[in-house]
């Protein structure tokens, strides 16, 4: 069977592992570093026609949740050209990953999701829709939030209503058999553990998982929740802060019923897939990033601003003068500079992929030239340039912990 999976990111990447290793022959649809780059935002009906010709089935995992994001590109005019296009190619069979809830519309995002949905039931073809609760696994970004928030010394509660996590493990299972199932083919299933559960749960077993002991919670205000959603400081959104209030479960026996196995428990999953040492270093790692990031940022700000507006100008210039620069094209240079440290630190706060890079590239620059210039500076008692050393293990660790394109 020939199989086309569009979107490589965590459901994606997951399925596309396992139906390789059962002898599928499979192509991944995706944005960066897949078989094939696309853009399901922008790709039309025919760009999909020739693509899917001589493909037996679809997979459709493209999601996205986040503050901003083109919720009516990805979920819905997207995933509708590319329905229409796999009607036009000869697809028989197409498998939709939606959303536990798009029933129901009560966010952006679920609506985006049944507006494709929908739009999948009418076309004759044969079709299932798959509605996940929340997916636990490694590379998963809710179980990365979660393990991070679990290793906390002082866990925070953020409330909400009971999830029904399952397993990537089992998720992949429910779309493998859909695609074994005999033809004709129209089902919607609600993928969900058989354990409903708080938030808070989740991440004591992900503590419990990650090897760490016991920790005390408290409670976070919802005021607090809201006005992160609102400002878009961290990874909660308006519609995430919705759906977590509004909590995530489906009864689990029509999915037994309809693919005939019963989905593991969490503690199940996580006891088949044992932590390992990498697993609690992201965890750790994952709430130091922003922290790492705006630190970054305000150096090269410092170094924007303190010559033009704290030092006097004769003492950012008379160093340049051993490069034969004085007078404006001394002061220009200076100015230069200083815009250049600035650009770098707007760059950081606005998380344009390889700012940190592009510091360690200008600050290479600047130390190069003062090492020529002015070498004592190496043995300069307060470190003018030594502390260079640590800027750059700093941009190097914030630029490791950028998020690859998906």
């Amino acid at each position: 069977m020939r199989v086309m999976i569009v979107g490589g990111g965590f459901i994606g990447g997951h399925l596309a592992g396992r139906l390789r290793a059962e002898g599928y022959s499979v192509t991944v649809a995706g944005r960066c570093g897949a078989d094939i780059v696309c853009d399901l935002a922008c790709d039309d009906a025919a760009v999909w026609t020739e693509r899917l010709r001589n493909y037996d089935a679809l997979v459709n995992c493209a999601g996205v949740l986040a503050a901003g994001a083109d919720y009516d590109g990805v979920h819905t005019r997207g995933p509708i050209a590319l329905f229409d296009g796999a009607v036009q190619a000869g697809v028989a069979r197409v498998v939709q990953i939606s959303s536990l809830g798009a029933a129901d519309g009560i966010t952006a995002y679920h609506r985006s999701k049944r507006a494709a949905d929908e739009h999948l039931t009418m076309l004759g073809l044969n079709w299932a829709i798959v509605r996940p609760s929340l997916v636990v696994g490694r590379g998963g970004g809710s179980t990365g939030l979660f393990s991070a928030l679990a290793v906390l010394p002082l866990m925070p509660d953020i409330g909400g209503g009971l999830v029904q996590p399952i397993a990537i493990d089992d998720l992949v299972e429910v779309i493998w058999r859909l695609l074994q199932r005999p033809l004709p083919m129209g089902l919607v299933v609600n993928a969900v553990g058989p354990d409903r559960m708080r938030i808070m749960d989740l991440m004591i077993m992900l503590r419990r998982w990650l090897g760490l002991g016991t920790a005390s919670s408290l409670p976070v205000p919802r005021w607090m929740l809201r006005a992160v959603a609102l400002l878009g400081i961290g990874p909660m959104t308006r519609d995430s802060l919705t759906m977590l209030e509004a909590g995530n479960v489906a009864a689990v026996e029509p999915l037994v019923a309809a693919l005939g196995f019963v989905p593991q428990t969490v503690p199940q999953f996580l006891a088949n897939h044992p932590a390992t040492q990498g697993d609690v270093l992201a965890a750790r790692l994952l709430p130091m990033e922003p922290l790492l990031r705006g630190l970054l940022a305000a150096v090269w700000l410092a170094g924007g601003l303190v010559p033009l507006q704290l030092t006097p100008m004769a003492s950012n210039t008379h160093l340049l003068a051993r490069l034969g620069l004085t007078g404006t094209a001394a002061i220009g240079t200076v100015w230069a500079g200083s815009l250049a440290d600035m650009a770098v630190s707007l760059a950081l706060i606005l998380r344009r992929r390889g700012a940190a890079l592009a510091g360690v590239a200008l600050m290479s620059v600047y130390s190069l030239i003062l090492s020529v210039i002015a070498p004592e500076l190496w043995a300069d008692p307060f470190g003018a340039l030594v502390k260079n050393l640590a800027v750059l293990g700093l941009s190097l660790a914030v630029h490791a912990m950028e998020k690859p394109h998906g």
